[in-house]
């Protein structure tokens, strides 16, 4: 039998790169609009993200449940040792990560959380230079400096522009440089056995919901526990209707979760940031609120020097 060409590779493995960013997007852009649509009637975006936990822990583990029914494989269980050491930091940067991004929506509209949220890749591309992911090249400063500039242009036309909530999204996204360097070397490492996404999922939940419980507690702890949304709830419908309204957003948290760790696991975090990119402009085109064609420049600038880096 001959080997196969080149080219015919080269192209199946950009057509799998394609299908799984068109997965991400369609999760990613739908979390998006729910949030802040949530939002406008439910101000407790940290319960909700603790409550999106919870949900996506229980559906991993029902999935390893089914998975190893129909494969007869057991599933893989880290040790103490190695859960404390190496999944710790990426689950409490990842809470924090997740956490600050949903609250950012009671300030902020969605065009400037997507654009501010795009600026994690100039955090992934340093904490990639310093956990020695990427090397120091001409092409990476380049990059970083037409996306700043992009960034900076967008949040100075911002009409609707507010300081805490751009505060809270640029946090956000400072921790994502963390969180997706991290989940990048810990979903690569042969020997710890979470290549697979729900067993990272699995893994991540219980440490992410306990290390942004105490931010809850503070913040969110006595008024929703006075709130009639839910413990002061006078008609069981309408408390129904909420639970089932953040039940959703469970469910396209864990499509969502799904699709990011696979996106890494195939590729990069670096590849994931920049599909966020490109992410911007379709939520832009939803929200009527392009962002100015300068900005566009910048950001599509810099996708080409990713690329011609790499050709490199």
């Amino acid at each position: 039998m001959g080997r196969r060409p080149p080219g015919l590779a080269l192209l199946r493995k950009a057509a799998l790169t394609l299908g799984l960013v068109l997965l991400y997007y369609c999760f990613s852009i739908g979390i998006t609009f729910y949030n802040k649509w949530l939002m406008k009637s439910f101000h407790f975006p940290l319960f909700m993200t603790l409550l999106h936990l919870l949900v996506i822990f229980l559906l991993s583990a029902l999935t390893r449940a089914l998975m190893h029914c129909c494969t007869k494989r057991s599933r893989v269980v880290l040790t103490w040792a190695d859960y404390l050491r190496r999944v710790a930091p990426t689950a409490l940067s990842t809470a924090l990560d997740i956490g600050l991004s949903n609250w950012s929506f009671l300030y902020i509209t969605v065009s400037l959380y997507t654009m501010t949220k795009s600026s994690a890749i100039l955090f992934i591309l340093l904490f990639s230079l310093i956990f020695k992911l990427e090397e120091l090249r001409m092409a990476l400063v380049l990059v970083v400096l037409l996306i700043a500039g992009g960034l900076f242009m967008f949040t100075y036309e911002s009409t609707q522009f507010n300081m805490e909530g751009f505060a809270l999204v640029l946090g956000a996204s400072f921790l994502g440089g963390i969180r997706w360097t991290l989940t990048q070397m810990l979903m690569q490492k042969a020997e710890l056995g979470l290549q697979n996404p729900i067993d990272t999922m699995f893994h991540l939940q219980p440490l992410m919901f306990l290390g942004l419980f105490p931010l809850f507690a503070v913040f969110e702890g006595l008024p929703l526990s006075t709130s009639e949304k839910l413990f002061r709830f006078h008609e069981a419908g309408l408390l129904l209707s909420v639970v089932g309204k953040l039940s959703l957003g469970g469910f396209l948290a864990f499509g969502l979760g799904f699709s990011e760790f696979l996106l890494v696991s195939r590729t990069s975090s670096l590849t994931l940031s920049i599909a966020g990119i490109f992410k911007v402009k379709r939520s832009q085109s939803y929200t009527k609120g392009p962002a100015p064609a300068l900005t566009w420049s910048c950001c599509c600038g810099a996708v080409r020097l990713r690329r011609r880096k790499r050709k490199l």
